[in-house]
């Protein structure tokens, strides 16, 4: 947007023809000063930004419209409560296009629903909620009367002495426990200690395991869950039948038991001539001295030898 485009936007823009006897630039171009806000200015009509002060029931979708939605509204005054204005409010909803009317209330301090939808009611119990149920406003013009005031105080007083008991027992118990702030500030620190130390122990667990995240200590309810869960029979049979295929099977592929057991054996035997064969090179080539037991095996070689030419 060009500056005298934003001028002219803005009303600061002064065409030539324009004089200030004719009044204001609004006045000079025929329009209002709130623009389209004011379109229906002429009826008592203003457009405004409304905000759901509570939420509420669509009579249209029955959908629920929420507090602090906001409408372009249509605000128009409707009557008086004493000096004080009724204004009214009239929008329509995003969901159903179903148009609602909202009024103020200066009697009660509060927003009314005319038509169009219903207010959400949002009931509690004070038990439940822990809360104090205040009077209501037929008790609190009671309370003006001066003999109703004194029957009310008196059961106050009494409600009082029936609750001191437990007031002063809980009050002596909060005393005794934050009497000494050392020996408090050193049992929360070793309860602060120990717990750094199971997480770490339970952080080194789980590095062992090859697991990025903390392991929490196991629990009865942990074991009675594992301990319900059921795998078919069909699963078991199939898990027992390869484990023993596995078991009675041999560890190197397309070899059966009998074929292994003879190649070791073979094996075995082929090793058993190798360790004869050098052994008996070793002897004739004079590496090592021969036992006793070899020298008579050589004397009694020799000794037939000598019988055996003697013969011939």
């Amino acid at each position: 947007m060009s500056s005298l485009a934003a001028a002219r936007a803005d009303n600061f823009y002064y065409p030539p023809e324009w004089d200030p006897s004719q009044g204001s630039l609004n006045t000079f171009h025929g329009q209002h000063a709130l623009r389209e806000r004011a379109r229906k200015i002429d009826q008592g009509i203003l457009i405004i930004r409304f905000e759901m002060p509570y939420n509420i029931w669509c009579g249209g979708c029955n959908a629920m419209i929420a507090k602090g939605v906001r409408f372009n509204a249509e605000k128009k005054q409707v009557g008086n409560y004493y000096s004080t204005k009724i204004w009214s409010f009239t929008m329509k909803a995003a969901c159903c296009r179903q148009e609602i009317t909202i009024q103020t209330d200066p009697k009660n301090c509060e927003y009314v629903i005319i038509s169009g939808a219903q207010k959400k009611t949002e009931d509690f119990d004070v038990e439940d909620a822990e809360t104090f149920e205040l009077p209501a406003d037929e008790e609190k013009g009671k309370l003006a009367d001066p003999f109703y005031r004194l029957e009310h105080q008196e059961a106050d007083l009494k409600k009082k002495k029936e609750a001191e008991p437990v007031l002063v027992r809980l009050q002596r118990m909060s005393d005794a426990r934050h009497s000494d702030d050392y020996a408090i500030n050193k049992s929360l620190r070793a309860k602060l200690r120990s717990q750094k130390k199971r997480v770490a122990e339970e952080e080194a667990a789980s590095r062992k395991r090859g697991l990025g995240i903390r392991l929490l200590p196991a629990s009865e309810q942990d074991a009675a869950t594992a301990a319900k869960v059921k795998f078919s029979s069909k699963f078991e049979k199939n898990r027992k039948d390869k484990r023993a295929l596995i078991n009675s099977g041999s560890i190197f592929p397309g070899l059966s038991a009998s074929s292994m057991s003879s190649k070791r054996r073979l094996e075995l035997e082929s090793k058993r001539r190798k360790i004869s064969a050098s052994a008996a090179s070793s002897l004739l080539a004079g590496g090592y001295k021969p036992s006793s037991w070899s020298e008579g095996a050589v004397l009694s070689s020799r000794q037939k030898g000598a019988s055996m030419n003697s013969r011939h």
